[in-house]
């Protein structure tokens, strides 16, 4: 009686079963190659094809990087020991790479220098870049530009810190004039302000010519990829802020304003970059005072960041375009003026619309830094193309040269485009 009863009694599990393993095509590599590279019978043929493309080139590449040779002084010795074999001459990058970082003639024992500047730029960038960072290290942001220019340049270290005091006293006078007379006002209060500390300025520093100075490089000396990093960061950093200044005020309901932005946009984005450069190497001194000896490398970031502004403008207009008109009546609403309402609600959202524009524009700027090789200045193409080039040593090299520079310009334009795309997906606010 007892065990038919207990068989009529339903089992009743007190724990959960255990979850079984997932197939193993459903999971890890096997699960991403049949769903990236097999998905179909067209991506299974153009899979098959791109991996046997990619294997041949290997193995035709493979030799010629695998019996390169080092040590070389010259080219004609590293065919001797390649006795007709195919191989690369990577001797050209040992026997000259100090040229190709940081040009012709810029000091041996000063090399400290440049790669001190890189190192904080590393360090001060990562503040705005990221952030998560505290905002205090704003301020080595802030100071980064003109500890540069004392490092990269030299001289006395009075004059970076004057020109950061006008900017500071400038801004301080931007803010007051601002709030009570309007944005002109502020304009014409940071332009007074600033001009008279720098007249001061120049004054102490010509006073005090030794403090605290290092051997002073003069531009013409600088030169290899330290000129391309110097451009690019220098055109880059200028050319956003100005973007927006000529985007807003082609947006402006002023038509004098408007007309300005209008004409310097259209003008500048109908001529080739290399033209303004002859600009700049020529005709440039010219709209200045006689007498006046403007630096060649400031009359190319002059040029240079016109150049990129004008597209930036272009790019950040579409961003605004972008925008529902709702959000230019939230500030309205909320009493908030002109600069207030762009700076706090319409000019954060653009700019994370434009991003890629942004990005792309940063990218091609640096890209087109090389042009500079055809007004005699030696960046790490100019280098290139005449002092190693030419000399009787490496006459006839070419890949193993320019395919430096490549990987040199690879690297940066790589992380820059990593990163933006980073910037979006943490800005991403929409759901998907």
């Amino acid at each position: 009686m007892s065990d038919t009863h207990a068989q009529t009694v339903a089992f009743v599990r007190e724990t959960q079963i255990p979850p079984a393993p997932p197939p193993a095509t459903e999971t890890g590599v096997i699960k991403w190659v049949r769903e990236n590279l097999f998905s179909s019978w067209v991506n299974s043929i153009l899979t098959i094809l791109s991996i046997y493309f990619i294997v041949r080139g290997v193995i035709a590449v493979y030799p010629w990087f695998a019996n390169g040779v080092w040590g070389t002084s010259d080219l004609a010795t590293c065919r001797q020991i390649l006795d007709g074999a195919t191989g690369a001459c990577f001797s050209v990058l040992q026997d000259r790479w100090r040229q190709m970082i940081f040009g012709i003639a810029y000091p041996d024992d000063q090399y400290w220098r440049p790669l001190l500047a890189f190192a904080l730029l590393l360090v001060c960038v990562a503040p705005v870049l990221f952030s998560k960072l505290p905002r205090k290290l704003l301020i080595l942001s802030a100071l980064y530009p003109f500890l540069a220019y004392w490092l990269i340049w030299g001289g006395t270290i009075m004059i970076p810190i004057m020109v950061m005091v006008g900017f500071v006293a400038g801004y301080y006078a931007f803010t007051w004039a601002e709030r009570a007379s309007g944005f002109a006002a502020g304009l014409a209060s940071f332009v007074v302000t600033a001009s008279v500390v720098w007249f001061i300025g120049g004054l102490i520093s010509g006073a005090m010519p030794g403090f605290i100075a290092l051997q002073e490089v003069p531009s013409r000396d600088m030169g290899g990829f330290m000129l391309n990093m110097i451009l690019g960061t220098i055109c880059v950093s200028l050319s956003l802020p100005l973007g927006i200044v000529l985007a807003l005020g082609r947006q402006s309901s002023m038509p004098i304003i408007k007309g300005i932005c209008v004409v310097f946009i259209e003008f500048i984005r109908g001529v080739p970059l290399i033209t303004l450069l002859f600009v700049a190497n020529v005709v440039l001194a010219y709209f200045f005072p006689p007498g006046t000896n403007l630096d060649l490398i400031l009359r190319v970031i002059i040029m240079i960041t016109m150049f990129s502004a004008a597209y930036i403008a272009e790019v950040i207009r579409g961003g605004l375009a972008a925008l529902p008109k709702g959000q230019y009546e939230a500030g309205d609403s909320l009493g908030l003026n002109y600069s207030q309402s762009m700076r706090l609600i319409i000019l954060p959202q653009a700019l994370k619309i434009s991003i890629p524009g942004i990005v792309n524009v940063a990218v091609g700027l640096f890209k087109d830094t090389t042009l500079v090789s055809v007004i005699s200045m030696f960046d790490l193409v100019g280098v290139l193309r005449g002092p190693i080039l030419s000399s009787t040593a490496w006459t006839g090299i070419y890949w193993e040269a320019f395919g430096f520079a490549a990987l040199l310009f690879f690297v940066v334009c790589y992380g820059i485009s990593q990163y933006s795309q980073w910037l979006e997906r943490q800005l991403r606010t929409d759901h998907r």
